[in-house]
């Protein structure tokens, strides 16, 4: 084109200078102006979600707003300033009556929206692979639930043919996998091992982590005799090649069902309630570090005899740090005078009893972090 008659036309158009933050059109606006981007950079979003990096870049000597001004609709896409900018405004008229004669610029123009349609295209083709991908994910989320499920003993009660023998429990994840766990189980020598256990964080990583530590837990309870034996054996295994830095704080034990006397041993867990003719109290713990943090840390056990109708309670910190509306923690208070006064009922009854409690404190059915409940009473 001839540049002196260009210079001169474009001399009578406005040259707009923008802030960051400055919406130059927006959705529904009606426009029939074009415009030219001279310096900075402005982002073009096809959705009402303004997400960082998922707008259209526009960069100097292209142009905007063409779609409406040749249509005469509405707006469709927000274009925003993202820092300071300069704009060369042609209006409707000017552009139409003096610029679109001139040889080349008709052809230009539809370069311009040849390549801007080609760019919609292949975000649009990027969106549909990644709402697939998620779909997938979805759907991988939710094998990985089930196995994860799988994994642990659900049935209430866990051993129904045992008359003296009562234990239940409960895992919730926060989300569609979780870090808690519980297992239960008969030795060889018939001793009844618990235990329960919270691994850090939740989603994916932990519940890996999570899997881990029941195979190896069950692998080690089944050869081993004493609870702070299989928390160094575990704390060793699952030391080596920790490189995601992920932990787990653990509670586990052998009871002997004849006699009553439940040994047990602490890897950093919250310590189980006691509930004694009538009376709670918690569970006196050894000291343990957190199993996954130092290979050769050790641990130690104690002991504490259960009476027939004593009730043990243990728990992750999904129950006791759950907040209401105004951030109040749960805490294990409420816990204290249920198990309390209704501590002859059924295991699954208090269980349920205890979530209640929880969903009327926090307002809400939905947890922020998994929650795992554990009850054994000897009839």
């Amino acid at each position: 084109m001839d540049e002196a008659l260009l210079v001169r036309l474009l001399s009578r158009c406005e040259v707009r200078r923008l802030s960051a933050g400055t919406d130059l059109l927006k959705p529904g606006q009606p426009n029939d102006s074009l415009y030219i981007l001279l310096k900075g950079e402005l982002m073009v979003y096809l959705s009402a979600d303004i997400t960082a990096g998922q707008g259209i870049p526009i960069q100097p000597g292209y142009c905007i707003g063409e779609y409406s001004a040749i249509d005469r609709l509405p707006v469709s896409a927000l274009v925003r300033c993202e820092g300071e900018a300069e704009v060369l405004h042609l209006s409707g008229p000017f552009f139409w009556k003096r610029l679109v004669p001139l040889p080349g610029v008709a052809r230009n123009m539809m370069r311009g929206l040849t390549e801007r349609a080609r760019t919609t295209n292949q975000l649009a083709l990027n969106s549909l692979r990644e709402r697939l991908e998620l779909e997938h994910l979805r759907k991988e989320l939710d094998l990985a639930r089930q196995l994860q499920a799988s994994m642990l003993p659900l049935r209430h009660p866990l051993f129904p043919d045992r008359h003296d023998l009562d234990v239940c429990a409960r895992v919730e994840p926060a989300a569609s996998v979780g870090g808690d766990f519980f297992d239960s189980f008969l030795t060889a020598d018939d001793r009844l091992f618990l235990c329960i256990g919270d691994v850090s964080g939740h989603g994916i990583g932990a519940a890996l982590l999570m899997a881990r530590t029941i195979g190896l837990m069950r692998s080690l309870a089944m050869t081993t005799t004493a609870p702070e034996t299989v928390l160094e054996q575990l704390n060793a295994f699952l030391c080596e090649g920790n490189d995601t830095c992920l932990f787990a704080t653990l509670f586990c034990g052998y009871l002997e069902p004849a006699s009553g006397t439940l040994t047990y041993s602490n890897a950093g867990h919250l310590p189980p309630l006691l509930i004694q003719e009538g009376h709670c109290t918690e569970l006196p713990l050894p000291r343990g570090l957190l199993a996954g943090v130092a290979p050769r840390a050790t641990y130690r056990a104690a002991t504490v005899q259960l009476n027939r109708g004593d009730l043990l309670f243990a728990y992750t910190d999904g129950l006791s740090e759950a907040e209401d509306g105004e951030g109040r923690p749960f805490g294990i208070d409420p816990c204290r005078d249920l198990l309390t006064q209704r501590g002859q009922e059924p295991l699954p009854t208090i269980l349920d009893a205890v979530r209640d409690a929880l969903t009327a404190f926090s307002g809400s059915g939905a947890l922020e972090d998994d929650c795992t409940l554990l009850l054994l009473r000897r009839p």
